[in-house]
């Protein structure tokens, strides 16, 4: 993927320009989604049973999944397009390594991973960019790896751009996003959808998905 995409630029100085209310903003986001916290600890157990390789959140923002990620016993690091939110992460995490880097073009080694989680972070890719993306999570991942998605979900309707408060995001019908996942060797392994609380506008969508072993070895 071109490193100089204008939807990187776009992305990367929208949350530059926010990064101090929105870390404000998800910091504990967290403690009141039980369902969602549920997916992210399954994630978590699968990825240390299947050998603990270190793990990558692609998209980290200011760094509390990464965090969350530590807590439940991974060897977890950040990524994230926004150096603003980068220095946030450093800041309140001084325990973990964050970089300024695209999720699309990871500085890890091929098959280095255990485990990818993008929380949240895909749903600003133009859809024509998602294929690159799971293409670079297929690269980095180890055969059997897991890969966990959490994104916006479009209870039915097509794939729709919407006005997110930081900038313009998509929504995804969880089959299709599913479909674009197996065709880069991806296995379903479990789905979750959650419907808006009275402060959300959207439903979530959460996929657990794992790199098919079988595929690595023909």
């Amino acid at each position: 993927m071109a490193e100089s995409s204008p939807y990187l630029t776009a992305t990367a100085d929208a949350y530059d320009a926010l990064a101090d209310v929105y870390a404000d903003f998800v910091r504990d986001s967290l403690d009141r989604l039980p369902l969602d916290r549920s997916m992210v600890a399954a994630f978590a157990e699968l990825v240390r049973a299947d050998g603990a390789r270190p793990v990558v959140e692609a998209g980290c923002g200011p760094g509390y999944m990464t965090a969350h990620l530590r807590d439940l016993g991974l060897d977890a690091f950040g990524v994230d397009l926004s150096p603003r939110l980068i220095d946030i992460a450093s800041r309140d995490y001084p325990d973990l390594r964050f970089e300024v880097g695209s999720m699309g073009a990871l500085d890890v080694a091929d098959g280095e991973l255990g485990g990818l989680l993008s929380w949240y972070s895909l749903i600003h890719a133009p859809p024509s960019e998602l294929p690159s993306y799971f293409a670079e999570f297929r690269r980095v991942l180890a055969p059997g790896g897991y890969l966990l998605l959490g994104f916006f979900e479009s209870e039915g309707g097509p794939v729709s751009r919407f006005d997110h408060k930081v900038t313009p995001a998509y929504r995804w019908p969880i089959d299709e996003l599913a479909d674009l996942a197996r065709k880069e060797e991806f296995v379903e392994v479990a789905r979750m959808l959650r419907e808006p609380l009275e402060d959300e506008r959207f439903r979530r969508g959460h996929l657990l998905l794992r790199r098919d072993r079988t595929a690595a070895m023909g």
